[in-house]
């Protein structure tokens, strides 16, 4: 394998590195996986959760929940009622309806929370001027006015149930505990198969991925929504920042270093709406992916710099904050597949280089193993049965693989963006619809049009797979035509549906 030609070094390094970087990805989840099975079994039956002694209810603590809204009109009601209902002592609970709508979400958020007060229930309704810093600048103007000495907060896709306070709470007995964080369900995992396959990527995050950073002592974050902060702990860590899509992930890790611990409770579940559009999901993993980027580009130098975090925790927290790069990686990786089957055929003397496309069949075992943990820790799934989901699945993430990049690029290049948050419209099952609601947006763009130049693009790897007589790479060519057609078919259906 002598004297290589320059141009194929390159075309090597390109394709090897993105690999690279997917393969020790999965190798820090297939750590999480031992981590999490490790806690399990030490752990004694119904231990995991298990609190200090509950406070008498006459000694609790105040508590402030604190509802962000912006243009809830079809969810903001539901939440409202919600949290109403906490069982927790009227005198120590103060609600906060952070109410940034420009709609009629606001007389139907403000109606309510009058009949509530009525009731005798402490719950305002705070409107700001401007919507100065989204998210992050109402959660901050809120906690300026909150009486509790702790911050609930959830979203307007939550429903809560009523023990959540009495099942939180009592993990601040230890006074380093700066958050607790507790596992998202799903009212409508079964709505569709987008749906369906959201809710098999969360459940992989919520069953292993936070449940085993937190059991290896390695950084975890604050989903945003379905937990609750010590309020000191915000403020020692510098309050809501909103230079960053992600501000959850922000102030999560600018806590952590700071010496905070994070507290994950996998038995305690919030139901949560999962986006039912392709738009409103492409809204939310653009934020998601992109705010990842810019909390790393943000974070990670303090993180390696600080000789208090150790060595296994640091490399933790770079895959934690840089694994959105995987979109590109994938994308990157995948593009460069199809040239290879060509450099295969016509530079057989070469054969040994190509040992370095074996990190794709070995990360995509290293994942498998990372999901199947992830479902049998939650329900027993026939084993076909779970490859069936992960295969569509990873087909599915994918075809996400061109947009969630376009995300990543611009999160690493500091370009900023207004927050635009996800639609929700209180769906539950499949006689619950959302055509012809509020909300919708057309986002069939240039990033459709290109998503399926790629699926025809990966079908013609599918034929020259058989033309040249290599199939190495042709399950991967399927899942990647079959994932760009869907994202974009969905795109297309649903969009042509918004414009009735």
């Amino acid at each position: 394998m002598t004297n290589i030609p320059a141009w194929m070094v390159v075309v090597f390094a390109v394709y090897a590195v993105p690999l690279l970087f997917i393969f020790l990805y999965s190798l820090t989840q297939v750590n999480l996986v031992y981590r999490c099975s490790r806690h399990r079994k030490n752990a004694p039956p119904g231990s995991q959760n298990d609190a200090t002694q509950l406070p008498d209810r006459d000694s609790l603590p105040r508590v402030t929940v604190q509802l962000p809204v912006f243009n809830e009109l079809y969810v903001v009601e539901r939440l409202i009622d919600a949290v109403s209902a906490f069982d927790y002592p009227a005198d120590r609970l103060e609600i906060q309806v952070l109410d940034d709508s420009t709609d009629e979400t606001s007389a139907l958020a403000e109606a309510k929370c009058k009949a509530l007060r009525e009731r005798g229930l402490d719950i305002s309704h705070v409107r700001r001027s401007d919507r100065t810093g989204f998210k992050a600048g109402a959660l901050a103007y809120g906690l300026s006015l909150a009486k509790g000495e702790f911050i609930a907060i959830f979203d307007a896709d939550f429903l809560p149930p009523p023990d959540f306070l009495i099942s939180t709470i009592p993990h601040f007995m230890d006074p380093r505990i700066g958050v607790v964080q507790t596992k998202w369900e799903h009212v409508n995992e079964n709505y569709s198969l987008l749906t369906y396959l959201q809710a098999f990527g969360l459940d992989a995050h919520f069953n292993v991925e936070q449940q085993g950073r937190f059991a290896g002592g390695y950084f975890i974050n604050f989903n945003g929504t379905g937990g609750v902060w010590r309020k000191t702990c915000i403020l020692d860590a510098g309050n809501w920042h909103n230079d960053t899509l992600t501000e959850d992930l922000d102030l999560s890790y600018r806590a952590q270093i700071r010496g905070w611990k994070f507290k994950y409770l996998e038995r305690v579940g919030t139901p949560a709406e999962l986006p039912v559009t392709m738009s409103a999901l492409k809204t939310q993993q653009f934020r998601w992916n992109k705010g990842a980027a810019e909390c790393a580009r943000k974070n990670l130098p303090a993180v390696f710099n600080s000789p208090k975090i150790p060595t296994l925790t640091k490399i933790h927290a770079f895959f934690h904050l840089t694994n959105s790069t995987v979109f590109p990686c994938i994308l990157i990786s995948s593009l460069l597949s199809i040239p290879f089957l060509f450099i295969k055929n016509s530079y057989p003397q070469y054969a040994g280089i190509y040992l370095y496309a074996s990190f794709s069949l070995l990360s995509l075992i290293a994942l498998g193993f990372f999901f199947h943990a992830s479902r049998g820790s939650s329900k027993a799934v026939p084993f076909f049965s779970f490859l069936k989901d992960f295969l569509m699945f990873l087909s599915f993430s994918m075809g996400f693989s061109l947009h969630n990049t376009v995300a990543v690029v611009e999160g690493y290049a500091g370009k900023k963006i207004p927050f635009i948050r996800t639609p929700k419209y209180n769906i539950h099952s499949s006689a619950d619809s959302w055509k012809g609601k509020k909300y919708l947006v057309d986002s069939t763009d240039v990033i459709t049009v290109i998503e399926i130049l790629l699926s025809l693009y990966f079908l013609t790897g599918v034929f020259l797979a058989f033309y040249l007589r290599e199939y190495a790479l042709l399950p991967f060519h399927i899942m990647l035509a079959a994932g760009f057609g869907v994202v974009a078919g969905y795109t297309i259906s649903q969009s042509a549906l918004t414009r009735k």
